[in-house]
């Protein structure tokens, strides 16, 4: 497809996959979407021997994956907007070039300042992901945005569950240098599939900058149902950020003394509770996506909550618990998002990129929260502390979806 073709435009014929485009465009979406968002976690397995290489305590190197999921929720408030007001091939590419470019820095950082300095331009830029959901949605056809989207975000959920099965096997063979420039040059690719493969987009707003950002609370403020979806994934987003940025430094330590590889490892699990998530998209078209956030949210509870039983276990039956939660809440927790996308897509087709931002603004800040909280929570408290947070956050999302009129405000 050509580079300056309009979204909106006719285009010419071209073979379609089952999801309704083009397979080759399909695959740009997922995988620039998917190796985004994966520049935000590939720094988790690598902490434990991140901060000894740099001389950097636990608790600076727990503030790595807090400023990237902070900068990642100030990039979607702060830059996402914009998908609805300028040409989202342009943005898109030029987020590639800085990402690139953060992470770049992050593998050449001396000290943990610069390394901290750059997750927090990572954290911004790789918000190129959420450019190219609701540009998938623009250009696939109506009867088939559902699959187009789905698609997209699999490829999301893989990079953010992948990532981290990925970094932890270069640090440990490699060295986590090369993890963050093996990074960039994935970026780069994508740039260049990108600006060849994407065509460009028509704005559907001209309001100003500030405008458009004041749109962002006119939306939260008119939408109850807006609010319920980014409350209730925020909480979500708390124990699921606090079990994996903490995971690598308490693998590390006794009694299990593993290396970053096999926390890595671990998004094995997870990926395999990604790979459901479309069962909970079906459900949800034939129940209603209501009925899928509450079975996602308890489902999480019950992951975390199952996790205080490791003082009672052996070493390797430890593990295994670990495994088996690591695959139940990051179900829920897909399961959940892909049913709160559905609530907020439909409230304004007009407005998604902004809806979009909302729902991910609050995702992320509760990212940022539970990495911050989990390893205040691991230094203070050890493991448990860090399951009764995961638990508690959980159960304050099921609460939200629970309440009376919750699906009223749907």
């Amino acid at each position: 497809m050509s580079n300056i073709q309009s979204a909106h435009a006719t285009a010419a014929p071209a073979p379609e996959s089952a999801a309704g485009l083009p397979p080759a465009l399909t695959l740009l979406l997922a995988s620039g979407a998917g190796f985004g968002v994966a520049a935000l976690y590939y720094a988790q397995p690598m902490l434990g021997v991140l901060g000894a290489d740099i001389g950097a305590s636990d608790r600076l190197v727990g503030f790595v994956p807090t400023l990237t999921q902070l900068g990642y929720a100030l990039g979607i408030l702060l830059l996402a907007p914009l998908g609805d007001r300028y040409d989202r091939r342009r943005i898109i590419l030029i987020k590639a070039a800085v990402l690139c470019a953060a992470l770049l820095l992050a593998g050449a950082a001396p000290s943990i300042a610069m390394l901290l300095a750059a997750s927090l331009v990572i954290g911004l830029s790789a918000t190129l992901a959420q450019d190219i959901v609701p540009a998938a949605a623009t250009l696939a056809p109506e009867t088939h945005r559902g699959k187009v989207v789905g698609t997209v975000m699999t490829g999301l959920l893989l990079g953010i569950l992948l990532s981290r099965v990925v970094s932890g096997f270069v640090a440990e063979h490699f060295g986590w240098r090369s993890m963050f420039v093996a990074a960039a040059a994935s970026i780069a690719l994508i740039g260049a599939a990108a600006w060849r493969g994407l065509p460009r987009f028509r704005p559907t707003t001209h309001l100003a900058y500030g405008a458009l950002l004041g749109s962002l609370g006119k939306l939260w403020r008119q939408h109850g149902a807006l609010r319920r979806a980014a409350l209730a994934q925020g909480l979500l987003s708390v124990g699921f950020s606090a079990f994996w940025s903490t995971l690598a430094v308490m693998l590390h330590g006794a009694p299990f003394h593993l290396g970053s590889a096999a926390a890595g490892a671990f998004g094995l699990a997870g990926a395999a509770g990604a790979l459901a998530a479309p069962i909970a998209g079906r459900i949800a078209d034939r129940r209603g996506p209501e009925l899928v956030t509450r079975l996602g949210a308890g489902l999480v509870v019950l992951s975390f909550a199952l996790m205080a039983l490791s003082p009672l276990l052996m070493p390797h039956a430890r593990l295994g618990l670990l495994v088996a939660s690591a695959i139940g809440f990051d179900l829920g927790l897909q399961a959940a998002l892909i049913a709160h996308q559905t609530i907020v897509y439909s409230i304004d087709p007009g407005a998604r990129s902004r809806l979009n931002a909302v729902l991910f603004t609050g995702t992320f800040i509760g990212m940022a929260a539970g990495s911050a909280l989990g390893a205040l929570a691991l230094a203070q408290w050890g493991w448990m502390g860090v399951t009764v947070l995961a638990t508690v956050s959980a159960l304050g999302a099921l609460a939200v979806r629970l309440w009376p009129g919750a699906a009223q405000a749907r």
